[in-house]
């Protein structure tokens, strides 16, 4: 669906209430229907990465209930899960793809998975062949790689493994598998990457041992359900602290935004640059720390984003470089070569994208460098099929001096459904 866009001509005021993290979302799903009880849910990300984890677990024979962002789960355990008579759609969603094969590998049934057409290219081997190393049977395209993939669920052993990548979902996925597991599964990874996994474990009371960046797990034959709510999701949240950095006059305030530290490096970031950046009513629940953010436009200069930063905003790196074409200087990206297997190469894409408008960009293997201040045009924009390339192009509109046209803005219901609602809430 393509979408035309007028420049906003006028600074940008408000509060919103971002809705629930995506990430966290599709672990309390995949958590609460593991456990055995009554798990209630609220702020539940409904979109459409989540509902399909939701229909997943259904397929199980899991009672799941939704009302908008209410869920409530109604399960008795994996013991009493079904083997799914149909093969397991994914859609787009890496996030799902990965922990779901990770926890398929231990379940005793036979299952069949597939996603759409940019799923079915993003590589699975870094879950799978660790995987295979813990005994688990999965097969299909490049030795089971690449979906679809046919995985036998059997029982898992044990392993002592250091992370390859940078990643998350491989360190959630094997965390998954290592709850079924007859043996202790040792993870190691060589930065922080964000923890929702591990804190929604402890908030389920599932014991492992955590040291630094190791952490034990044993098999758990059994926990109990407990109610969860998720804070708003931060990378939804950068779209607009993004907004408030480069629209002049703005003052934007987000509400009940997720401030866990693996994934505030937007912010890390925007306070490099010489943003005006405050954080308030910060608490933590069930192991999540939220609150309210504020930003007030600033002038802003440019930085240098790599290393540890990285895996603490990697989904947010597209609106970081919007934000750069607006600095004084060159800020410079790398050791972000994870972008480029995301839902599109978006290291290319966002280099693509901000030329068309008319930003001075050099692409990098691993990342890019951004020179600024520029002033951008506007013009034809690729959304590429990925919601946050989708979402940076709306954003950039608000500052070009002419209209930007999208060709589709309908990967924005993956994780944002009610983004032009809020959009019209500010301006």
């Amino acid at each position: 669906m393509e979408k035309k866009l007028k420049p906003i001509a006028h600074p940008l005021h408000g509060e919103l209430i971002i809705p629930g993290d995506k990430s966290i979302s599709h672990r309390a799903i995949i958590l609460g229907s593991i456990a055995e009880g009554r798990t209630k849910i609220n702020n539940f990300l409904s979109g459409e990465d989540c509902l399909r984890t939701i229909d997943i677990f259904r397929s199980f024979g899991v009672q799941i209930e939704q009302n908008d962002t209410d869920v409530v789960i109604q399960s008795q355990g994996v013991t009493a899960f079904t083997e799914p008579k149909e093969p397991l759609y994914f859609g787009n969603s890496g996030t799902t793809a990965r922990l779901m094969i990770g926890l398929l590998a231990g379940l005793p049934f036979h299952t069949v998975v597939y996603g759409d057409p940019h799923l079915t290219e993003r590589p699975m081997d870094r879950v799978v062949l660790p995987l295979k190393e813990m005994g688990a049977n999965i097969d299909g395209r490049k030795n089971g790689t690449l979906l679809p993939i046919a995985i036998r669920g059997k029982q898992l052993r044990g392993i002592n493994y250091t992370l390859p990548v940078k990643s998350a979902q491989v360190k959630s996925a094997l965390l998954l598998a290592g709850l079924f597991a007859e043996t202790t599964t040792q993870i190691t990874e060589q930065a922080l990457t964000r923890d929702h996994t591990e804190n929604m474990l402890r908030a389920y009371g599932v014991p492992f041992e955590q040291d630094g960046l190791t952490m034990k797990m044993n098999k758990q034959s059994s926990f109990h359900a407990v109610n969860l709510t998720i804070p708003g999701d931060i990378s939804s949240a950068a779209f607009f602290l993004t907004a408030g950095a480069i629209v002049p006059g703005s003052k934007l305030t987000l509400k009940q935004v997720g401030l866990n530290p693996t994934r505030t490096g937007i912010i890390e970031v925007l306070q490099k640059m010489g943003a005006s950046i405050v954080c308030s009513n910060e608490r933590t629940e069930h192991g999540e720390k939220l609150g309210d953010i504020t930003i007030t436009y600033q002038t802003l200069k440019a930085t240098e984003i790599a290393g540890d930063l990285i895996p603490k905003m990697i989904d947010e790196i597209p609106v970081a470089a919007l934000i750069a074409t607006q600095a004084e200087g060159s800020t410079v990206i790398k050791d972000a070569k994870e972008l480029r297997v995301k839902e599109t190469d978006r290291i290319k894409a966002v280099v693509e994208v901000l030329k068309t408008l008319g930003a001075n960009v050099e692409e990098r293997e691993d990342g890019m460098v951004i020179h600024g201040k520029t002033d951008l045009t506007g013009g034809n924009l690729k959304s590429y099929s990925d919601h946050r390339m989708a979402m940076m192009g709306v954003i950039a509109s608000f500052i070009t001096k002419e209209e930007v046209v999208i060709d589709d803005i309908s990967p924005i219901s993956i994780s944002y459904p009610d983004f032009f609602k809020h959009i019209e809430q500010i301006s």
